[in-house]
């Protein structure tokens, strides 16, 4: 049977695997970098947000277990208190499924532009929309790069970059965007500490500011993961960066 896609509901349950999904908001703008994230896991909720203030160097951040904590409808972010914000796509979306353990998962990336308030900062920025979801296999662990800034040449530039998920040597989620169109990238590598990501198209320094890192163990799930922000130096599909900005990710999970 093939695997429904959203907005098409999906089963709680499929192939004896529970259905994970998640939207997740990051922003890379000069004064500040965010991410905003709502999760499920077998329809169990979890929900995130941070704010790393560039100017001040400080770092918000709260993970809540309430629904509607952090409210992420489509072309819009909302934390009472500390963001409201709006999202316009700015690049074509990548959609792709893959196999994963014994069952299938879904993602879909898009460059949008964020313009709002957000801990108290006036927000007009690039930034990424991940939606995620699908029956992973009983461990998962992923390392993601993700990041938006300028070329040389003056050209508006997003990339997504993950090994672990979606990540076949002929279809995956990799990809830069140039001034909205998405190109296809081989195969990456990260390293070990979270400062480079290199391949055939890729050869990226990341320089981190923040961290947001977090260790759950929660009966028959767990989660051990860690976020750096920072700027991006190099080059993403053979296009040198005159800035970026992003994160960086590595996550392992029971679930």
């Amino acid at each position: 049977m093939p695997l429904p896609l959203p907005p098409d509901r999906m089963p709680l349950w499929r192939d004896r695997r529970p259905l994970k999904r998640w939207r997740y908001v990051g922003v890379f703008a000069e004064e500040a970098l965010l991410c905003f994230g709502s999760v499920r896991i077998a329809g169990v909720p979890q929900c995130f947000w941070a704010v790393w203030d560039r100017r001040t160097q400080r770092l918000a951040e709260k993970t809540s277990f309430r629904p509607r904590a952090v409210e992420l409808p489509d072309g819009a972010v909302r934390v009472r208190d500390v963001a409201s914000l709006t999202l316009e796509p700015a690049g074509e979306p990548l959609e792709l499924v893959s196999p994963h353990g014994r069952s299938e998962i879904w993602t879909r990336k898009q460059p949008v532009r964020v313009r709002g308030e957000a801990g108290g900062i006036a927000i007009d920025a690039p930034g990424l929309l991940d939606d995620s979801a699908g029956y992973h296999a009983r461990r998962t662990a992923w390392e993601w790069s993700a990041g938006a800034g300028r070329a040389v040449d003056g050209r508006a530039v997003w990339w997504n970059l993950v090994t672990g998920v979606h990540d076949g040597p002929d279809r995956s989620e990799r990809a830069v965007w140039v001034d909205g169109t998405a190109h296809a990238l081989p195969p990456v590598r990260f390293s070990e500490p979270l400062d480079a990501v290199d391949g055939e198209e890729v050869a990226l320094r990341f320089s981190a500011e923040a961290e947001r890192a977090r260790r759950d163990e929660l009966l028959i799930f767990a989660s051990d993961y860690r976020q750096p922000f920072g700027t991006y130096a190099g080059t993403v599909g053979g296009i040198e960066l005159a800035s970026g900005l992003g994160v960086m990710e590595r996550h392992s999970a029971r679930w």
